[in-house]
Order: structure tokens, then C-alpha cells, then sequence
């Protein structure tokens, strides 16, 4: 005689089964996606954070058999994207292509910022790290990091930088250097990296930090003078120009931006998971490693543990804005 709770077990298990089966199921027969997947971009076009989500965006639509559409939604360093994307429907629909700036940095400048990137956006993977350049102008006269630390520790105020904003990567990693090496040097925001970089090259700014995006260009014809990377080596499109930590006073000098690409917050797991598997492959694209990597970025495996990057880069920030007096 059969025990009478053999059918109840079968039932259960066959429940438990369709519900492992059930989100891929419905992720298909949904037609996924059946309309233009946005991505976002918290920058004016043309930038490198512009270049990562066109690439990422148009290489993952191809994938999932779609179409990528780029919006720029320029301002408050990346913060007004971000915030678009975080009100938005969680179908999939629409994405931030976004950078450290908006999901970890601007938060920490200003506290009032009405969004929390680990508590308001699903992370679907990084994309690649991207140091950025500190470069001199033309007027300087400055030819190496180590000749502008001396000079800047005998004229305390003598030079400014600039950056393409309060709260952005690029204003970090002038505060960073700053502290490290001890210097007193003003702090010029710029709004964006196009009228900071006209600057520079035109001679009426010091120093500027730029991405390898904005950088390269003038330092191949020669307009302007590299100095240093901010990441933890040097970089492929720049090969003679040292990191910030070959200088024996920066050995402990490490700051670079990086890239993600983010969802928002309750996107259904099926749907997550497709996405970071889409950007998975993406990533192992031979064509779109060179791009971005022709771009200064180094690439990531889209495996990274994004989460706990918000976190540990909320705390290094932090602990900077309180050193430095950077709050708004």
C-alpha cells in the first residue's frame, strides 16, 4: 500500500521544479525585447563614459536580438542620468550606462542627493576600470610629476587644477594627489570635460585631471604634457607616462574610475540574470575590447562582485571628503 503522502511529495517536487524553470519560461515567451533597450548616459556625447555605453549598449542589443538607443542627460556629474534610470520602470527597458562619478561619488559630496545607487539600482556588471591622466599646460613649462611636486612644495598656491566637476572621479583624484603629496594647489570645476580641456590646452589652467578619452588626442600632437596615471599601472595607450605610485612620496597612490552597467531597483532575477550574462559575453568581444581599450579602460570580466565595490569605494570616498573638506 502506497503512503498517502506520496502524491503531496510528487506534487512538491514538481512545484519546486517549474518554479526553478518558471522566470526563464516567462523571460521567453515575453519577447524580450520586444522595443528599443535604452541606455542612458549621465554626460554630453562625445565622452568617455558616452564611448563605453554606445559600445556596451549596441553590443548587447545585438545579443538579445534588439535595438540599443543612447540618451545623454547631461549634469550634476553623471547624478541627473542616474536619477532618471532610478525612476524608471524595472522591465529591462531601461539602463544606465553609468561611472563611479554618479553611483559612488557625488553621494559623497553631497549627502542631500536623493538617490542611493546600493539601495535604489540593481547592478548588472562592470565594464572596466578607467585611470585617468593628470596633465600640465602649455604654460607650465612642467615636464614630469616629480618637477611639479618640488616646485609646488616651494610656492605653496602657485598652481590650480582642474576637473570636469565637484564630486567627480576626476576631482578625487586631484584631491588624492593633493593630500598625498602635500601640496596646496585650487581646485577649478569645469562643467564637463570639453571647456576644461579648451582651458588647458589654450594655456589658461595649470594642470587639468582628464580621462584618456579627452588626454590623448592632445598629447599625441604634443598640446599638452602628461604627467602621471592615476591607477595602479601604467596604461596600453600611454606606455611612456608613469603612474602616480612610481613617485616614491605616491607609493601608495591608487585611484582609478570605472565603469557598469546598472538597472533599476527591482528588476526581476530572470530578466538580471540575462542581462549579466548578455554583458558577459559582450565583454569577451574581441572588437569591443579594442575599442574601449584603445580608449584607456581596462577591461573587466563582468564577474566582478559590483556590490561590494559600491560599498568598499563609498568608504574610500568618504573617508577622502572628510580629509579634505570636499563636502558641498
Amino acid at each position: 500500500m502506497r503512503p498517502v503522502f506520496s502524491f503531496r511529495r510528487r506534487f512538491l517536487v514538481a512545484a519546486t521544479a517549474l518554479a526553478c524553470v518558471a522566470p526563464a519560461a516567462v523571460l521567453a515567451q515575453s519577447g524580450y525585447p520586444s522595443k528599443p533597450i535604452k541606455f542612458v548616459v549621465g554626460y554630453p556625447a562625445g565622452g568617455s563614459v558616452d564611448q563605453m555605453g554606445r559600445v556596451i549598449g549596441e553590443a548587447m542589443a545585438r545579443r538579445l536580438n534588439g535595438v540599443a538607443v543612447v540618451e545623454n542627460l547631461g549634469g550634476a556629474a553623471g547624478a541627473i542620468g542616474a536619477q532618471r534610470v532610478v525612476n524608471s520602470a524595472p522591465d529591462g527597458y531601461t539602463l544606465l550606462a553609468g561611472s563611479s562619478n554618479e553611483l559612488v561619488a557625488t553621494r559623497q559630496i553631497n549627502p542631500a542627493q536623493r538617490y542611493d545607487a546600493r539601495k535604489d539600482l540593481t547592478p548588472i556588471g562592470m565594464v572596466a576600470w578607467a585611470p585617468v591622466i593628470l596633465a600640465a599646460g602649455p604654460k607650465t613649462g612642467i615636464s614630469s610629476l616629480a618637477e611639479l611636486v618640488a616646485d609646488a612644495r616651494k610656492h605653496p598656491g602657485k598652481y590650480s587644477y582642474g576637473s570636469s566637476g565637484v564630486g567627480s572621479t576626476l576631482h578625487f583624484a586631484g584631491e588624492l594627489f593633493k593630500q598625498q603629496a602635500g601640496l596646496a594647489m585650487t581646485h577649478i570645476p569645469y562643467r564637463g570635460v570639453a571647456p576644461l580641456t579648451s582651458d588647458l590646452v589654450g594655456g589658461s589652467l595649470d594642470l587639468a585631471v582628464l580621462s584618456p578619452t579627452a588626454a590623448v588626442p592632445f598629447i599625441k600632437t604634443g598640446r599638452i604634457k602628461p604627467l602621471a596615471v592615476t591607477g595602479s599601472k601604467r596604461i596600453p595607450s600611454l606606455p611612456d607616462v608613469p603612474a602616480m605610485n612610481e613617485l616614491p612620496e605616491l607609493k601608495n597612490y591608487e585611484l582609478a574610475g570605472w565603469f557598469a552597467i546598472m538597472a533599476p531597483r527591482g528588476l526581476p532575477e530572470a530578466l538580471r540574470s540575462k542581462l549579466a550574462e548578455t554583458l558577459q559575453q559582450t565583454l569577451q568581444d574581441p572588437a569591443v575590447r579594442a575599442n574601449l581599450e584603445a580608449a584607456g579602460m581596462e577591461m573587466a570580466t563582468g564577474r566582478e562582485n559590483l556590490g561590494k565595490l559600491l560599498a568598499d569605494e563609498s568608504a574610500k570616498y568618504a573617508q577622502l571628503v572628510k580629509f579634505g573638506g570636499m563636502r558641498e
